[in-house]
């Protein structure tokens, strides 16, 4: 399947600028790459924490484990962020959404 995302505004949860920023710093990213990657970033809005997120990744939380899933805490800020403003999350993890109901998964991974 071909999505085309054209004239669409990309977002990212904070959650997932954090793990970018952190894998920066872990593997000791040269200026080039991290200037790089802030500039790929820049064309993205981050969407912060905010009251209503964290209660879409409270309920996120809950019924993935009412379908019998296992959640990552960072997996749901990403989901909740997604479901909250109806967004898909793209991905080429698409097991670590299961359970997560309202959230369409884009991925090519079979």
């Amino acid at each position: 399947m071909i999505v085309d995302f054209t004239g669409r505004v990309g977002l990212i949860s904070f959650m997932t600028m954090a793990e970018l920023e952190r894998w920066a710093i872990q593997y000791r990213w040269g200026e080039h790459r991290l200037h790089w990657i802030h500039m790929y970033l820049s064309r993205f809005i981050i969407v912060p924490s905010s009251p209503d997120l964290c209660r879409k990744w409270a309920e996120v939380m809950v019924a993935a484990r009412a379908a019998g899933r296992r959640l990552e805490c960072a997996y749901a800020w990403i989901a909740a962020a997604a479901v909250l403003y109806g967004a898909p999350v793209v991905t080429h993890n698409q097991n670590d959404y299961r359970g997560v109901p309202r959230l369409m998964v884009i991925s090519h991974a079979r």
